[in-house]
């Protein structure tokens, strides 16, 4: 009989970002899934093969392997590996506030492995580890900031063996309009006339790369979008539901409501 995949959780109740030293007594593992969560694992040192997908990668550090939550991985490691461990929720990735760090993570999740020129992206991985140690007020901001550096940094000029496995490219133009666009458009058929395809053909789409519809979607960056004007901007509900091409504040209030649980000047008022 057939056993049943393993999936393994790293993560305590409620920990939606963790960071740690890749364990040194690691060799190797039986083959296994992560319960929903992204996970980028940086060595400076280390031999073997990493698995991802019967693929084989070699250990040839300083490397980089990105694991996807669906993607089924195992190690073989043949000499004492060092490190850093990152693993990044669904819940997180959701809630973060940076419009940049969405389309980073879809970006560097393309790539199963890369090899980087250098090794000082460990510096990033150090400042994150410190500071999600920490308890301030501003933590939440600070752990934003690093972690887009730390993903831009692990993007930068990689030299990578391993195939590139690309998003649907109506999908990722989609995701680009709405990481890019200075004022978003509450409309899927707006952004499918922008795509020159169908809005059922974009919500397929969707579906099929993100499990989401494309107005589940589009309906993430709106709201994430309006917590930044919320929060960061003196702007009031009114201009925020002009800014966000809502037809009036009405309209906008019962549409953050119906996501948010809360009304604009709720949110703001526990926020700022």
């Amino acid at each position: 009989m057939k056993k049943e995949l393993y999936t393994k959780d790293k993560t305590a109740p409620k920990q939606f970002l963790k960071i740690a030293p890749f364990k040194k007594n690691i060799r190797k593992t039986l083959p296994h899934k992560h319960n929903n969560y992204f996970e980028i694992v940086y060595l400076t040192q280390g031999k073997g093969t990493h698995t991802i997908d019967a693929t084989d990668y070699k250990i040839n550090s300083p490397v980089i392997f990105n694991i996807r939550k669906e993607q089924v991985h195992f190690w073989n490691i043949t000499s004492e590996p060092v490190g850093y461990v990152l693993i990044l929720k669904k819940e997180f990735i959701e809630q973060c506030l940076d419009l940049e760090v969405k389309p980073l993570i879809a970006k560097l999740s393309t790539h199963n492995c890369l090899y980087p020129v250098n090794t000082d992206a460990s510096i990033f991985f150090k400042l994150l580890e410190d500071e999600n140690k920490k308890e301030s007020s501003v933590k939440g901001a600070i752990i934003n900031g690093l972690l887009k550096a730390l993903l831009a940094k692990l993007l930068e000029i990689p030299k990578h063996t391993a195939p590139k496995k690309y998003l649907n490219n109506i999908y990722s133009a989609f995701i680009n309009n709405l990481s890019s666009a200075k004022n978003l458009t509450n409309s899927v058929t707006y952004y499918a006339n922008l795509l020159h395809t169908t809005p059922q053909n974009l919500n397929a789409i969707c579906r099929k790369e993100n499990d989401k519809t494309a107005t589940e979607i589009l309906s993430e960056y709106i709201i994430n979008e309006a917590k930044r004007q919320l929060i960061y901007t003196d702007y009031t509900v009114a201009q925020i539901a002009i800014n966000l091409n809502f037809k009036d504040n009405s309209h906008f209030s019962k549409y953050f409501k119906r996501h948010c649980s809360t009304t604009p000047a709720a949110f703001r008022k526990v926020n700022i």
